[in-house]
């Protein structure tokens, strides 16, 4: 069976998946059993994440200042077969990592799970860096060339030519999954947050009864005003101007994108704690206490104790595979276009991606929103600490502006235009560099005839999610990527010989002599 024929299949399956049972089916990969265990998404994520970390001795530890090295451009060979530097591959996959997942989803998982969700992020961060070592070397060893010079690499490529073709059909899933991830996580998210964003800052100035921003009801549950609009199409405009160019073009633009908006956000999120360092500890303290042992007056004693500490684990997990994409696989086809014929060479740099990514970033935000009391104003605060608050609660990107606003607010009143900014710059790029493992799926599955049907739905999504609402598009972003997910996590276990063998014969050779 040819790719596009399975590709149609897949297709139809999901679709009548979708229409036969909702959006719970896909769902199902990140709720509670009615047995109470643990989510299977937390379970294979990371059990694989411990498994490949035990297997190849903690690279992530012992391999983590190579790829420093690697990354500052000391073993580049402009003639290697590739079509980005080490660097710029980087860039590229971190312009898709870091994004809104830093800023509205770290606030997220806060509202819902509590400061603990924090401590589950970066134990997602910290096996999660051996997994985008293991799929982005396996990226870079099972890429193909083609007539053009330009690469093709990924997850299912890594599938079908590693484990053969009697295994295409796991390929074929996780290609159909990364398109439909490409149009919520990688793109109507992103234009959701920076619409919702700015829609509050015209709201400040304008009142919600202007014309602009009074919303009207189109169908129940669902309102829209004319300034989401043109959000949609502003950002539907942007994104359209520059993912025509390809992936050279995507490389040189998150190039520039990725430090400026991280300077901006990173130097911000650190005036904020220095400002607070009298409450940096008990914010620490915050963290590890409810990560295992959180409020459960509501819940009561015994299996909702449980219960809750899983719901923690769940959001922390769950938004830190959404903020790195460690054990997703999108970024390997991102790393797979490196100019390199080392393959753990690259699977080094990958290795950086979470540590920026989740350690970093994450945190800073985290203890931002922490530090300064805004945490306050979330679900979780409300019903599990004191029922008495009476602040408005403020989830996502909000959550975070209020926070920087306050944090902020001993060098200027302005913090949470920050925010604005940064989320502007953030869902861009990620934007930007999401369309590209989008092509890289639509061609595997489609061919190359396909690419530009496909830029063009990417673009329309972008729209849609610049006047969506909230639930539905994280609810549509988060099944789409649990269930992209786990072809990729299959793969680097039944491969996870070879990639012992790989890297154990790379870093037999002394590098600092070559």
């Amino acid at each position: 069976m040819s790719r596009k024929t399975a590709g149609l299949i897949a297709f139809g399956i999901i679709v009548f998946v979708l229409y036969a049972f909702g959006i719970e089916f896909y769902n199902a990969v990140w709720t509670f059993p009615a047995n109470r265990a643990i989510p299977l998404m937390i379970l294979a994520l990371v059990g694989t994440g411990v498994f490949t970390s035990i297997k190849l001795g903690f690279p992530q530890i012992r391999y983590f200042w190579h790829g420093v090295q690697v990354t500052r451009g000391i073993y580049d060979n402009p003639e290697d077969e590739g079509d980005l530097n080490h660097f710029r591959a980087l860039s590229t996959a971190l312009s898709a990592t870091v994004g809104i997942g830093n800023i509205a989803g770290v606030a997220t998982a806060l509202y819902y799970g509590g400061p603990g969700a924090l401590f589950w992020m970066w134990v997602t961060a910290f096996f999660g860096t051996t997994l985008k070592f293991a799929e982005s070397t396996l990226a870079l060893k099972y890429r193909t060339v083609d007539e053009q010079g330009f690469t093709h690499g990924g997850p299912m490529y890594t599938i079908e030519r590693g484990l053969g073709k009697n295994w295409r059909w796991l390929a074929v899933t996780f290609a159909a999954f990364a398109i439909i991830c490409s149009f919520a996580t990688g793109n109507a998210i992103q234009s959701f947050t920076v619409s919702d964003q700015i829609y509050s800052e015209f709201a400040q100035v304008l009142g919600t009864q202007h014309f602009l921003t009074l919303k009207h009801q189109i169908w129940s549950g669902f309102n829209l005003s004319i300034e989401q609009v043109f959000n949609g199409l502003a950002m539907a405009g942007i994104v359209a101007l520059v993912i025509i160019g390809g992936i050279r073009r995507i490389g040189k633009v998150t190039g520039y994108l990725a430090p400026i908006m991280g300077i901006i956000y990173v130097i911000s999120a650190f005036l904020i704690l220095v400002a607070h360092l009298s409450t940096l500890g008990e914010s620490f303290k915050l963290i590890f206490t409810m990560a295992f042992n959180p409020p459960a007056q509501i819940a009561g004693v015994g299996g909702g104790t449980f219960l809750v500490i899983m719901n923690t684990m769940l959001w922390g997990v769950k938004r830190g595979l959404y903020s790195n994409e460690a054990g997703q696989g999108s970024a390997a086809i991102a790393h797979s276009t490196a100019k390199t014929k080392y393959p753990v060479r690259e699977g080094s740099v990958a290795m950086l991606g979470p540590f920026i990514d989740t350690i970093v970033i994450c945190t800073l935000t985290g203890l931002s929103i922490l530090v300064t009391g805004a945490w306050h104003h979330t679900e979780f605060y409300v019903n599990r600490i004191d029922p008495s608050f009476a602040g408005d609660l403020l989830n996502s990107s909000l959550l975070t502006s209020f926070a920087f606003k306050e944090g902020l607010s001993w060098i200027f009143g302005y913090g949470d235009k920050i925010i604005t900014l940064s989320v502007l710059l953030f869902a861009i790029s990620t934007a930007i560099s999401w369309s590209f493992y989008g092509d890289r799926a639509t061609d595997y599955l489609f061919g190359e005839r396909a690419i530009l049907p496909y830029k063009w739905i990417y673009v329309a999504f972008v729209f849609i999610g610049g006047i969506a609402s909230l639930e539905p598009v994280w609810a549509f972003g988060d099944a789409a990527l649990g269930f992209m997910t786990f072809p990729n996590l299959i793969s680097l276990i039944l491969l996870s010989g070879v990639l012992k063998k790989m890297t154990k014969e790379y870093f037999a050779k002394d590098w600092k002599k070559t």
